[in-house]
């Protein structure tokens, strides 16, 4: 459990700086330069990264379980990740109705992974892994709009066909992932 917490730390600690440390961040890039923090924000996240993963490995069967979901739980979670991972392309694909709606999609997307997996796992290590993903997503999206409210942000109008592309994008990788993809990188298979 150690090296999950500590991926945690690093991985969304790291991802938490323009959320807790806004001032901190700007300092930190005009002192020394966009493309030396963006290294070091690349070293910490891929860091934090692998710690995560393979802490989750270790610890997701050894774990203590603290809730038993029922097994229909699964498909409700398998659905519910359709709709955040149409929110994740939202966030990529430009001038889209989602993100002029939300303009944080990744956040929201973020959010509802996090949910949808807690409906379906009920370890502790599951409940420290996507808790605190829900956690962060929350505060970060909270953060987000409010920074966006006061700059006077308005994000850029949406298109039918670019919103179009943006659930085909998230439908198409979702298909991916309960196809084989989840079964084949976690080990569990979202509707079986």
């Amino acid at each position: 459990m150690t090296y999950l917490i500590l991926g945690l730390i690093f991985f969304l600690g790291i991802h938490s700086t323009r959320i807790v440390a806004d001032g901190f961040r700007t300092r930190s890039i005009v002192r020394s330069g966009l493309l030396p923090w963006k290294g070091v924000y690349a070293l910490v996240s891929i860091a934090g990264f692998v710690l995560l993963v393979w802490g989750y490995g270790q610890a997701r069967y050894e774990s203590a379980v603290l809730y038993n979901p029922p097994q229909f739980m699964r498909h409700v979670a398998g659905l519910l990740m359709l709709v955040s991972l149409v929110l994740v392309a939202a966030a990529y694909v430009p001038r889209n109705h989602i993100k002029a709606a939300l303009g944080h999609p990744m956040f929201a997307g973020i959010k509802l992974w996090a949910f949808a997996h807690l409906l379906s796992n009920g370890r502790l290590a599951d409940v420290l892994l996507f808790g605190t993903f829900l956690a962060w997503a929350v505060a970060g999206f909270i953060v987000s709009r409010k920074r966006d409210r006061a700059a006077g942000t308005v994000y850029p109008a949406g298109t039918g066909l670019r919103t179009l592309l943006t659930v085909i994008v998230g439908v198409g990788a979702w298909a991916v992932l309960v196809s084989g993809l989840h079964l084949w990188l976690i080990g569990v298979s979202p509707f079986v």
